[in-house]
């Protein structure tokens, strides 16, 4: 079996799988829905965007992709197909090819996000990736205004936010996922007006997708989740979702108790790449042609 790259002549075997892929990107799925549908593949076409798909042929085709923002420190594996031959010994093999091309990106890492249960799962593991965290998105769709949440204020982040945003992941994240998950760098989403609270947004055709960080002391948390969702802009009934990971699991039952509709239990897993190694020293060389004089020790006597 050989891997390439996907062309125009594998046209016919994407629409062969296209309503049988298993997508490995939670929020690009739910906010720009099918990776093999019709937007799915304009993105392709788009020469300044790093999206990569490769085919692997034989007595059963396997596909593939993998997708990078530039300036991002990780690439995110966007789908397997067809998800009825996960089990295939050979998926390993597509995968490490995938996760090449992220290393010619730069990527420093790849991540996927997969349920625990789903047999891909062990073809990840023997390509090299790790769980180092646990996710589940939550549908809060339903999430009813209530007067609780009147006078809770949310703002878009803006540059001056950026410091407070900071200081709240890396009070929230475990410092050892601080290289996979890093702090944002950009200004996005919104922040609470006690700078508490923050939620990461990525707006879709399909939906809307928010990732929240509220400390653990913090009062009220269903409140301001619901005046978060109350206040949400440009929404026009495109459904919402939150995505809690595992250092966040404190909220679930805060959501649960909202009416919120939890997904099965994902494995977030990761493939290091590369190993960043920060304030590096280089080391000090003695030039080739540089003489270096012995030290020379000699003996004193003295008189007892």
């Amino acid at each position: 079996m050989t891997i390439r790259p996907l062309d125009l002549l594998d046209l016919p075997t994407i629409a062969r799988y296209r309503n049988d892929v298993l997508t490995l990107d939670s929020t690009r799925a739910l906010t720009r829905g099918h990776p093999l549908g019709a937007m799915g593949l304009l993105a392709y076409v788009n020469p300044a965007r790093h999206l990569y798909a490769a085919v692997k042929s034989g007595d059963v085709t396997l596909l593939g992709g993998i997708i990078h923002t530039r300036g991002e420190p990780y690439a995110k594996l966007l789908y397997l197909a067809p998800s009825f031959n996960l089990n295939n010994p050979h998926l390993p093999e597509l995968i490490e090819h995938l996760t090449v091309q992220a290393g010619a990106w730069q990527a420093f890492h790849v991540i996927a996000e997969v349920d625990e249960t789903s047999d891909v799962f062990m073809a990840l593991r023997k390509a090299g990736f790790a769980v180092y965290a646990w996710q589940r998105v939550w549908d809060a769709s339903q999430i009813q205004k209530t007067e609780s949440s009147l006078g809770r204020e949310w703002k878009r982040v803006k540059s001056i936010d950026l410091p407070a945003v900071q200081r709240m992941h890396y009070q929230i994240v475990p410092q050892l996922l601080h290289p996979v998950d890093p702090a944002p760098r950009l200004p996005n989403g919104f922040i609470h007006s006690d700078e508490r609270c923050f939620a990461n947004v990525s707006y879709g055709v399909y939906g809307v997708v928010l990732t929240p960080w509220i400390l653990p002391d913090e009062e009220d948390v269903s409140g301001k989740i619901v005046s978060l969702l109350a206040s949400l802009p440009d929404r026009r009934g495109r459904p919402v979702y939150l995505n809690v990971r595992s250092y966040q699991a404190w909220l679930e039952p805060v959501l649960a108790d909202l009416g919120a509709k939890a997904s099965p239990r994902q494995a977030v897993m990761v493939k290091y790449l590369a190993r960043l190694v920060k304030e590096g020293v280089p080391a000090r060389v003695v030039p080739s042609n540089a003489r270096v004089q012995p030290t020379q020790i000699s003996r004193m006597d003295t008189d007892e």
